[in-house]
């Protein structure tokens, strides 16, 4: 198949273009490539695609309507997977503008060129970060997640509710994927593991939130894109039993289906944390503090669904995949 991956130079755009070109589909990748954090990261990423046969990048942000339609026009992706946004949590406290231009904006410029591109399945990011307030766990797509806790979240919640109307309306099937805390090779900077192995290895202190009071469904980057591609195969049809009286925010008369990839197995922070430690080797220096605005206790992915529909089973033990990423940190930036 010809596959629009979009954020293709970002961590998990990177990692699933890898694996379709791998498996011989043609990838067309699309990235603005912006400095919210480290662009030669990124374009370490795009240099180890761009060698593969069937693979093409175009450099355009998801904000500019006429560079979105001329991609589709020229490119004519039989798929899409939509992994392009301003991610972070933190960052939408400050910088909320950059946010409504890529995850709302862009967002409707990517469904308007499904719509007009015959695009036969819509794959999406969505986040954890949506279940927001919401404390009865294991989190489930069945449950109401009408109370974010950031813009960030906000703004994925309101992509779901954008993909659902583009589903109801003009049938075009659309997938929602709630990833949950994803680590691993080629991570984002700005991301908790990548942050403490830099500083534990510099010698400098870690800020620690909530005193260590959290736990987070961290998922390895390989079980992510396994799902990913087994979710872009599976294309959704209309729930026949869902009804308007009881309402299921996970499923739709519409071609329409949201899904939790995760590992579905909370780690405590402070366990997290004795893991980095043991991979390196070496005792972090920790700076306990409160905990932030927008952040929540817990994360903890119920991914029933996912196992059922496409054999879903994350498989990568947390020291395993911390593990991983402290060899590529050590070999990429040979602190």
């Amino acid at each position: 198949m010809k596959i629009l991956v979009t954020g293709a130079a970002g961590f998990i755009g990177f990692h699933t273009a890898r694996v379709l070109l791998d498996r011989g589909d043609e990838v067309v990748g699309f990235d603005n490539l912006n400095d919210y954090y480290d662009v030669s990261l990124k374009e370490a990423r795009l240099a180890q695609l761009a060698p593969r046969n069937r693979f093409a990048f175009v450099k355009g942000d998801l904000a500019d309507k006429k560079a979105v339609d001329g991609l589709f026009a020229e490119h004519r992706p039989e798929r899409v997977v939509h992994l392009a946004a301003q991610a972070g949590v933190r960052h939408s406290l400050t910088h909320p503008e950059e946010y409504v231009a890529s995850n709302l904006v862009g967002f409707a410029n990517i469904l308007e060129a499904c719509r007009h591109g015959g695009v036969e399945h819509l794959v999406y990011a969505s986040s954890s970060s949506v279940y927001g307030a919401n404390t009865r766990t294991p989190f489930s797509v069945h449950d109401n997640v009408d109370h974010p806790l950031s813009l960030y979240a906000a703004s994925k919640k309101s992509n779901e509710l954008m993909a659902h109307v583009y589903a109801h309306l003009y049938r075009i099937p659309v997938t929602g994927l709630r990833f949950f805390t994803v680590y691993g090779p080629w991570g984002r900077p700005d991301m908790a593991l990548f942050t403490f192995v830099k500083k534990i290895l510099a010698g400098a202190p870690i800020d620690v939130f909530n005193q260590g009071h959290h736990a987070r469904d961290f998922t390895y980057i390989d079980d992510i894109v396994e799902a990913v591609v087994r979710v872009t195969d599976r294309i959704p049809e209309p729930n026949a039993e869902w009804s308007g009286d009881a309402p299921d925010p996970g499923t739709s008369s519409a071609p329409y289906r949201l899904y939790n990839i995760g590992n579905s197995s909370p780690v405590q922070l402070m366990d997290f944390i004795a893991a980095i430690e043991k991979a390196l080797g070496r005792e972090a220096k920790k700076n306990f503090l409160p905990m932030q605005p927008g952040d929540v206790l817990e994360t903890y992915a119920d991914v029933s669904d996912l196992t059922a529909d496409v054999a879903f089973s994350p498989n990568t033990p947390i020291d395993e995949g911390i593990q991983r990423f402290v060899d590529w940190y050590r070999d990429y930036y040979k602190p």
